[in-house]
């Protein structure tokens, strides 16, 4: 056990005044340093020499694959996305994306396992039966796949548009996992956002997948959407605990229209006020509480007997742009439009709209457009941050027998601007390292921004608040 693990029993003390004080917007690091810092400047040398690091560490493999296409436009969304009908879209592009697999084959040491693989969106069902096995099938020929059912095999789906017959389709291809968006169950919230799904239909779908022996299923909901009180979402809170999914992401909605289109359909009348959506959390975070819920950290929830919630009890948890994992010794190697890939200590991003993805791919170079090479200085406080973000304690020891570095020392500037945070009871500083208090998981993220190097750069890039 962590020498300063809180234990997961106590609940999350709420207390508004220092919710509203320590109230920031700041990242919600997925990656350190964040993707605004990506530059075009990353050159062919730097992923060459990264790839080399990568080889040589043997560190097993995580796959991830964009699949950008919807059928329809849920108002409320800000990833990238291709909205369409015409259902011949897909073969091109995952045409693409394979090619882009056997380019990657050659640069990579692919006999390391595949512990991890995951299909993300858009909405990847929106490919057919058939086209979802020609990716597995060409997955397995470019890379070492396991076949035990041990690998953590996931994909994301719309319960309102994907069938019991496709998911049982998909659990013979390998997949053992399942991440559902159900978002709101009240049908004046749906109709708002143009995102259906009733509650026959998410019922249906988890006891088709319970039958098919699917190891996880996960549940997105999301509180500040148009129409949405204390009172309704309670409802569809209850409901899905009934439904009792293994993981609960419970994500706020961040309003920017200025961003991302699709969001000025929504009404800004329509908004729960600030004091509705942190009524609406309150709410929500006690009600999952109470039913044994664990809270894992930022928006996550998941069962006690989770392997998240037993990574974090044995401080082993990390954060990856999907969000908490139990596979930080993987390399991840991502395919298709926007994904990003981590390995060899870089971060790379392919191209964000498909036209361009494509082109490069077809001109057979590297669909990469953007990339980062992490300093010594960036993986320590990449280090700091994910110990903070998962486990919300930071061992000074461990930091100096880790990179050599006397934490009081080296951070002594960052450590005095958690003065405050020790007076308003968030955490407390020793000679041992930090701990953070129920008061403060809340705000993990505010802390964290104290080991961010990065943002006081000027850059003007918004982010969304931290509660």
């Amino acid at each position: 056990m962590p020498p300063f693990y809180s234990p997961d029993n106590v609940p999350l003390s709420w207390n508004p005044t220092l919710i509203s004080q320590y109230d920031l917007a700041g990242p919600r690091y997925t990656s350190y340093p964040t993707a605004p810092q990506f530059s075009e400047t990353f050159s062919e040398s730097d992923f060459a020499a990264a790839v080399e690091r990568s080889n040589a560490s043997q560190r097993p493999l995580s796959l991830y694959f964009h699949i950008p296409f919807c059928d329809t436009l849920c108002f409320y969304c800000g990833c990238n996305k291709v909205v369409t009908h015409n259902k011949s879209r897909a073969e091109p592009y995952l045409r693409r994306v394979e090619k882009e697999m056997a380019m990657q084959a050659q640069w990579f040491d692919t006999g390391r396992p595949v512990k991890q693989l995951h299909w993300g969106g858009g909405t990847p069902t929106f490919i057919s039966d058939d086209e979802m096995a020609w990716l597995m099938a060409a997955t397995q020929r470019h890379f070492n796949l396991v076949d035990d059912d041990s690998g953590e095999y996931a994909i994301e789906i719309h319960p309102g548009r994907v069938s019991a017959n496709t998911m049982k389709h998909l659990r013979k291809l390998g997949f053992n996992r399942v991440s559902m968006g159900v978002q709101d169950f009240d049908l004046r919230v749906q109709k708002a956002v143009n995102r259906y799904n009733t509650l026959e239909d998410v019922s249906a779908l988890v006891n088709a997948l319970r039958v098919q022996a699917y190891h996880s299923i996960s549940m997105d909901l999301i509180y500040g959407l148009p129409l949405q009180t204390p009172q309704s979402f309670s409802i569809t809170l209850n409901k899905v605990i009934e439904l009792s999914p293994d993981r609960l992401s419970l994500f706020n909605y961040a309003h920017l229209p200025h961003l991302f289109k699709s969001q000025a359909l929504i009404k800004d009348s329509d908004l729960p006020s600030p004091q509705q959506k942190l009524d609406i959390l309150a709410m929500s975070i006690e009600t999952l509480q109470n039913a044994g819920y664990v809270y894992v950290g930022m928006d996550h929830f998941a069962k006690p007997d989770d392997s998240l919630v037993q990574a974090q009890r044995a401080g082993v948890l990390q954060r990856n742009f999907q969000g908490y994992s139990t596979h930080g010794d993987c390399d991840l190697l991502a395919f298709g439009v926007s994904s990003i890939s981590a390995f060899g200590g870089v971060y790379v991003q392919n191209a964000k709209l498909v036209e361009l993805y494509q082109q490069l791919i077809d001109a057979d170079k590297p669909a990469s457009v953007r990339g980062f090479t992490l300093s010594d200085e960036d993986h320590l406080r990449q280090f700091v941050i994910n110990q903070l973000i998962c486990h919300f304690y930071l061992d000074f020891d461990q930091v100096q027998q880790r990179f050599g570095v006397n934490p009081a020392v080296h951070f002594a500037t960052e450590l005095a601007e958690l003065v405050p945070m020790v007076e308003d009871g968030l955490l407390t500083l020793s000679d041992k390292g930090i701990q953070v208090h129920n008061t403060g998981r809340l705000l993990i993220r505010r802390v964290c921004m104290v080991f961010d190097e990065y943002l006081n750069s000027g850059s003007g890039i918004r982010y969304s608040k931290v509660i």
